[in-house]
Order: C-alpha cells, then structure tokens, then sequence
C-alpha cells in the first residue's frame, strides 16, 4: 500500500468529519465553509457497495462544468475516498467539488448511513421545477433541501418534481419509476432529469429478467392506478403509499424481490472503482 493510501486510511475515518483531499493523496481537516458545486453519495455497507464506478462516471464530467481538475486528478481523489472508507459499518459518504475564496476543492465527508426506510409518501411541490441544473447532482443542493423540508411539515417523506407540463420527473433526491403490468416505466432521461445510478441498474436487472424497460411522459393523474417507487443508493427501491400511484401489498412485495436483487449486486469497494477517463 503506498503513502497515500496510508494517510487516507489513517485520516479520513473519523465518523462525520470532513477532509480535504490534494493532489499529492493527503487528507486534511475541513469544514462546511464554501459553496457546494457537486456532490455525489453512495451506501457502504460493511464494506460492499454497489454502482461505484457509475457514481464516480457521474461525478466527475459534472465536476468539469465548473473546475479545471483533470479527470484524472478526480479518479484519483475518487480512490482515495475508496480507499478511506471503512471495512465495517453502514456508511453513507458524500463526496463534494466546493468553491473556496482560493479556487475548487474536493472535499469527502464521511456520514454513517441512517436507517433504510421500506416506504415512501410523496408531497407534490408547487409549481413547476425550479432547478438551475437539474442534470447535475448537488447545483441546486439549497433548493431541493427546501423542498424536503417542505414536503416533511406536510407529513411526506420526498418532495415530487413535476415538469410546467405537469408530468412525472423526479424526487427532491430520488428517481420515480412505475410499473404498468410487466413493463418497467420512466421519465425520459435528458437535461432534465439527473442520471439515477440506481434507476439504472434496476433497468438493466429488468431487462436481463425479461421484462420491456420504457420511457413515458406521464402526470400523476396517469399514475392513479399503478405501482410507483422512488429509487436511490440510500433507501434502494421504495413503494410509494401516499401522494402518487397505488400501493397493495403485491406491489410491496415484489418491490422487496427487486431490492433484493440490487442488494446481490454490492461488491467490496476496492473492486468496484475502475479508473475513469473522461473525454
């Protein structure tokens, strides 16, 4: 293991602090200070998580629109964080590309990961999506926190994103998907929506099982009937029970055979971080 493996390992442990990383593979100690630009998240739970490499694919051209790091310079702050993260424990770490008075910086803050909740109620925020820049994770941090914190006086759990047209995006901070019979439904991806890691890999197991993965413009109207889950890499797949959709005790069911196999594709972290090239 070389140096910066060490200092990685050795600093950037301590539960909840957050680190600096440079460019020569040390950590050191940061606060909140700065502007968020970017930020990424991913569960770690005792050591296996799943989807790494697609986290760090999203991270890092999202990094690009607002700094001058080489993508390699990124992948290698990317397996530093892998590096760092604990063998044990349910861990859920953020990775940040912050604005300084001095320029951007990458930052890690290691959080131990909160409880998984099986389901989900939904609050329609009012009005169409206000995002700047829906596409990249972590540009309107401020706003979507708002919202959660809305849509949780209203006694939900994630606040629904809807287009001027009124049709189905997204959550404050998870993807929405729905079934109609065997076939696995979603919003068209595009500048619009923010790439979901985990909407993906859901796709990829239903198209390998053999079911049709479509997309579709849809209102919530359009929705009244059918089983729809909100999906992220904290929580997994939630059935929605409020707010959107249908929820039986089928639908819950099958969404706990597909969590399941998400769960089945988490592998130890030092595997899952390929070096990325971004153009």
């Amino acid at each position: 293991m070389n140096t910066a493996t060490n200092t990685a390992t050795s600093t950037a442990t301590d539960q909840g602090v957050r680190r600096w990383w440079d460019a020569e593979g040390g950590w050191s100690t940061a606060d909140a200070s700065g502007t968020v630009l970017v930020i990424d998240s991913w569960l770690v739970d005792e050591g296996l998580v799943r989807g790494l490499d697609r986290h760090a694919e999203r991270f890092g051209p999202a990094c690009a629109r607002f700094s001058e790091p080489a993508a390699e310079l990124t992948n290698r702050f990317l397996r530093a964080v892998a590096e760092s993260l604990p063998a044990r424990g349910r861990w859920f770490p953020r990775v940040e590309l912050v604005e300084t008075g001095s320029g951007t910086r990458l930052r890690m803050w290691l959080r131990p990961a909160p409880p998984r909740t099986a389901t989900v109620r939904l609050w329609t925020a009012p009005g169409p999506d206000r995002r700047r820049l829906p596409a990249v994770k972590g540009a309107d941090l401020d706003h979507l926190a708002a919202l959660r914190a809305a849509a949780a006086t209203a006694g939900a759990d994630e606040a629904l994103l809807v287009s001027p047209e009124g049709h189905v995006l997204e959550g404050a901070s998870t993807s929405v998907v729905w079934w109609r019979g065997d076939t696995l439904c979603g919003p068209p991806p595009g500048p619009g929506l923010l790439p979901g890691i985990t909407r993906a890999l859901l796709g990829e197991l239903a198209g390998t099982a053999g079911h049709q993965v479509v997309t579709e413009q849809a209102t919530a109207t359009d929705l009244a009937d059918v089983p729809v889950w909100t999906l992220n890499a904290l929580h997994g797949i939630r059935p929605v029970t409020e707010g959107l959709g249908r929820c039986q005790d089928t639908d819950a069911a099958a969404a706990e055979r597909w969590q399941s196999h998400l769960t089945a594709l988490a592998v130890p972290v030092g595997a899952s971080l390929i070096p990325v090239v971004h153009p």
